[in-house]
């Protein structure tokens, strides 16, 4: 049962992944994002396409469906599996970054996952929420790559998931061993799949042909 119940957590996130704020926003403004900037139907390609309003619009709205994906698991199985919950939260939002990422009514041709990740940060608690905004807000304040920054974080969740699993730190103090060991690799997973998805902004990291980002639209820049 389980099992069943993983891949439930995994198909309960990914309906709630297939919520695309950006192409529902673009449709009913009257625009589609993909014909716009770098097509990617995410929070940084509205921000510089469409501006600040638009691209919180979009970064909250990926965000709380991942949020509302692990309440409604919490709401079916938090208290028959209160032990693992933790796990259940990482198999939730790795479904909802999935139907973000590849939702099959646009072809399997989402955004990158990582406004959606944001969601799963919220969810893990404040203990996980404060350290990654500082460090996405340092990275990002200082080189102005939001690419960067959000690598960065996902490199930053999976250390302090492991640090704090191995700990046995708050609500994975219940946790068995191969439960813990199952989290990590999940999450591992999903970093390597963020890592894949921004291939193409790693190319242009290296090279220094990466474009920045400003939160105001005069100082944009295509460096």
């Amino acid at each position: 049962m389980i099992y069943a119940v993983r891949l439930i957590c995994v198909l309960i996130g990914y309906c709630f992944g297939l919520f695309q704020t950006a192409y529902i926003y673009g449709r009913i403004k009257g625009f589609d994002l993909k014909n716009t900037g770098s097509g990617n139907y995410g929070t940084t390609n509205m921000l510089r396409s469409k501006g600040l309003k638009a691209g919180l619009l979009v970064l909250l709205g990926d965000s709380f469906k991942c949020v509302f994906a692990v309440l409604a698991v919490w709401l079916i199985f938090g208290k028959s599996y209160s032990d693992i919950f933790p796990l259940l939260k990482v198999y939730t939002a790795a479904g909802v970054i999935l139907g973000h990422n590849f939702p099959f009514y646009m072809g399997f041709r989402g955004g990158k996952g990582i406004a959606a990740t944001a969601g799963l940060i919220m969810v893990m608690g404040w203990t996980f929420m404060i350290p990654e905004l500082i460090i996405f807000a340092l990275v990002f304040g200082i080189s102005h790559y939001v690419s960067l920054g959000s690598l960065t974080i996902y490199l930053w969740l999976f250390a302090q998931i492991v640090i704090m699993g191995e700990m046995g730190y708050g609500q994975f103090a219940s946790m068995t061993r191969p439960a813990l060991i199952e989290m990590y690799v999940v999450v591992l997973l999903l970093v390597i799949m963020a890592f894949v998805k921004h291939r193409e902004n790693i190319s242009r990291l290296l090279s220094g042909t990466e474009r920045k980002t400003y939160l105001t639209k005069k100082k944009e820049s295509d460096s």
